[in-house]
This record gives structure tokens, sequence and C-alpha cells, in this order.
């Protein structure tokens, strides 16, 4: 990685990195072809790839001219006594044959691990929360959708749009007037609604029905809440009518 970063600084991206060599303590990284440096890239470059590697805390970098075996330039960081010795960043050296002399001081094999297992750690966390989502969207699919138009009365289920009752398996039919006269009630849940506003929200102008028949209609609605003995319509007499319900 070093050796790749070092050519693509100076613009060779085609020539190769030469086979790694273990030397008395040290990594010899040879070159297929000369290339020029800028100090200061060489320095970034490389301190920049072992601190994402984790590779050490500590080390020093030689650049040895191929054919003098000379030490054209070199640098050391340290990260335990917290210091750098690194001199003449601004003096590009010339297109030469180099080789890279890469020595580690203290190799932070600890560093490595915890980096390791915090990445296995940041995936897996990754993978719990697209898990997670994933699962909350399938519920959600498989939520079926709450019908407005379905009210809940007791142990039944008010269609208002359809005009039934639903408890169980069972489907009651209600007319229109009973539909309009126990939304009416339920829309007054445990207040009394008195019997001329019934008659006026339910029947209006229709001047025939009298008293009588709303009586009619709350018996045959009483018959047809039965089912459940906690929804009940009781008369209050002289008043009206009252639907009595846990709400």
């Amino acid at each position: 990685m070093i050796g790749h970063q070092i050519l693509l600084s100076s613009q060779d991206s085609t020539s190769r990195v030469l086979p790694i060599i273990k030397e008395n303590g040290f990594y010899r990284i040879q070159f297929e072809n000369e290339f020029e440096f800028n100090p200061e890239d060489l320095v970034s470059t490389i301190d920049s790839l072992v601190k994402q590697t984790g590779l050490a805390n500590s080390y020093i970098v030689e650049v040895e001219d191929c054919a003098t075996k000379e030490v054209i330039y070199s640098f050391k960081v340290d990260e335990v006594m917290k210091s750098d010795i690194i001199p003449c960043k601004s003096r590009i050296q010339p297109k030469s044959c180099y080789s890279l002399l890469f020595t580690l001081i203290e190799t932070n094999r600890t560093d490595v691990v915890t980096s390791q297992l915090n990445y296995i750690f940041v995936v897996f966390i990754l993978l719990a929360l697209i898990t997670l989502g994933l699962f909350f969207l399938w519920k959600r699919r498989k939520t079926p959708a709450i019908d407005p138009n379905l009210i809940p009365l007791g142990a039944y289920h008010f269609d208002k749009r359809n005009t039934k009752l639903l408890i169980e398996h069972q489907k009651i039919e209600l007319t229109s007037k009973e539909a309009d006269l126990l939304l009416l009630l339920y829309n007054a849940a445990n207040t009394t609604v008195e019997r001329e506003v019934i008659l006026k929200m339910v029947w209006g102008d229709e001047g025939y029905y009298v008293g009588r028949t709303l009586d009619v209609f709350i018996s045959k609605l009483r018959k047809k809440l039965e089912y459940d003995s906690k929804v009940k319509i009781v008369n209050i007499r002289g008043v009206g009518y009252k639907l009595v319900m846990d709400i």
C-alpha cells in the first residue's frame, strides 16, 4: 500500500512495486522504475497509511539510493514520545532509483486487533439496524389499516358506512335510520340525548314520524345489541335516551 501510494503521488500508476524484502529488522520496499518525491508528500502519505492500518505507534523511514546505497532522506515518527523528526520537508528529491527502508520501532498489534473488533462491532450494529428496520416495515405492511368507518362499540364493531353491526362472525344488518340513530347516541355516549333532538337529527322534517316510532327503533336497536350486556340504551323518562357503555 505504501509503495503504491508513493508511485501514485509521483504520477506513476503503471509501474510495479517489487517484492518486499525483510532485512535486519526493517522492510525494504523496491520499485521497478525511477521516481522523484517531495519529502512532505512522502511523510504525509506514509503516516496516513500507518495510522489507517494501525501498523505501528513509532517507526523510521529511510530512502536509499539504489546505486550508492546511501540514505539520501529519512524521518522518524514516535507517537509514544510524542515527537517527530522530519527534516527538509519542501526539498524535492530528483528522479532516481530509490528503495524505502521501513523500520517498525513498536508494532501496535493490540490496536490492530482493537480496530478489527471495532469494525466488526460497527458492521454488526449496522446489520442489526437494517434488520430491525426491515422487520418494522414488514410488520407495518402486515398490520391491516384501521378503517375509520369501523367504530368499536363494546364487543361489537359498528360499520357506519355499510350500516352493519359486527360481532365475532356475525353481521347484523341495520336500516339507515337505525344506523343514524345509533351513531347519534354513540357520539353522545353516556350522555342523555333529548327526544326532540333525536327526532330532528334522524328524521328531520318527516313530520309523520312521531315519538312512538322512535320508541320502536330504540326497541329494535336494543334487540340487536343484546349480545353485549355492557352496551345498553337507557330510557331517561320524560327526557330522551342515553347509550351507556365504557369508552
